[in-house]
């Protein structure tokens, strides 16, 4: 018998590999959203420092607002002299979807109070899809999850400064980077509509869009997103009563 062998068990004589840190987990998650994030920040902040907002305002609504599509609504809205009421409502209907992102967001892997604080103001769709896609990796703690969010935010940020400084030393009118905003929007629902089980609800949407655009004048949008919420509510209704499995056609 050798008596200079190891009688360490074989997991015990195993090297064992450290597990990566949050940061780093998060950086490898949130790469292809930083490859999106970085232009249309550029983009928005060009744009809103072009259409007269002071670079400081745009780089504080990337940190405050950040709610990317929304921020460039809000520039159209606050400079077209839209009352403060219709701007939060307009804001209300166009992110109220995250108040279903919170019913399975992993927040009570977080357990400080103010770093969960930040995880809801810092909630988008894609720090959503990132930590939603992981939820049953056990990788996936309360530090991944607010390095997501973080990471996500600060490309934000990053792009939109970047974008503003930017916008500021151009020597021609960057006016034209206002086309981001609809051209995210027009392949958002080009994708929704091709993936969707029920696509006669884009084309519910084009209606209310149309109607909004031509009777509502300035109150468009509120008006389309309105009557959109109820054709969705009635939608549902009749999904659920036609089959309770909740499985049904339009």
């Amino acid at each position: 018998m050798n008596m200079c062998s190891d009688s360490r068990p074989p997991d015990a004589q195993a090297p064992q590999k450290k597990p990566a840190s949050a940061l780093k987990q998060a950086a490898r998650l949130t790469g292809p959203v930083g490859m999106g994030y970085l232009p249309l920040g550029i983009a928005f902040g060009a744009f809103a420092v072009t259409q007269g907002f002071p670079i400081w305002m745009t780089i504080v609504s990337a940190v405050i607002i950040y709610a990317g599509s929304m921020e460039f609504t809000a520039v159209s809205l606050i400079l077209g002299g839209i009352d403060l009421f219709q701007i939060a409502l307009t804001t209300l209907f166009v992110n109220f979807r995250h108040v279903f992102y919170g019913l399975s967001f992993p927040l009570r892997k977080i357990k400080s109070a103010p770093a969960r604080i930040y995880a809801i103001h810092s909630l988008t769709d894609e720090a959503y899809a990132l930590n939603a896609a992981h939820l049953a990796d056990k990788r996936l703690t309360g530090s991944v999850v607010l390095s997501i969010n973080l990471l996500c935010h600060l490309y934000w940020v990053g792009g939109v400064t970047g974008g503003a400084f930017l916008g500021k030393a151009l020597p021609f009118d960057t006016d034209f980077l206002g086309f981001a905003l609809p051209a995210l929007f027009v392949t958002l629902a080009i994708d929704a509509y091709r993936q969707s089980d029920y696509p006669l609800l884009g084309l519910a949407a084009l209606a209310c869009g149309l109607i909004g655009a031509i009777w509502c004048g300035k109150y468009m949008l509120i008006t389309a997103l309105s009557l959109f919420t109820v054709v969705v509510l009635l939608h549902c209704t009749w999904v659920m009563r036609r089959s309770p499995s909740g499985k049904g056609g339009v």
